[in-house]
């Protein structure tokens, strides 16, 4: 896909929006938005595992979703008052992790007037797949 970004304040001005959130509590950082995804870490400790020592599904399903959701923000126009409101999530859980830090990657597969749908790759710090999810919102006007 072409660059589908309208925006692009830089990923220090995203990571201003993250501290006293869900994202921010977990140590999720944004870190590199290129000309077709946005790209962030989350680490891998007390924050962000379940009980038995393994990064949880639901902190990779945040990470998931917290890419698509500012990637999906950034191809708005701002000028138009739109939002996006997700509309459904889903994940595959593919490898266990249980410290260091994971990166999720998310790209656009749609972004249309109504509807965007984004994939977003997880992987562990050797670059292995952990977790591949997709995100589908509603462009919807504020």
């Amino acid at each position: 896909m072409d660059d589908p970004f309208r925006q692009r304040p830089g990923v220090e001005a995203l990571n201003a929006l993250l501290p006293g959130t869900a994202p921010g509590n977990l140590g999720i950082v944004l870190t590199e938005h290129g000309p077709d995804f946005l790209r962030g870490t989350m680490p891998v400790d007390a924050r962000t595992k379940q009980p038995f020592g393994l990064l949880h599904g639901g902190s990779s399903v945040l990470l998931a979703e917290t890419l698509a959701s500012l990637g999906g923000y950034l191809c708005l126009d701002p000028a138009a008052g739109q939002q996006l409101a997700g509309l459904e999530i889903n994940a595959n859980h593919l490898r266990a992790v249980t410290e260091g830090t994971v990166t999720g990657t998310a790209r656009p597969i749609h972004v249309g007037r109504a509807t965007q749908v984004w994939e977003i790759r997880i992987e562990d710090g050797r670059g292995r797949l952990a977790c591949i999810a997709r995100m589908t919102g509603a462009v919807i006007r504020a």
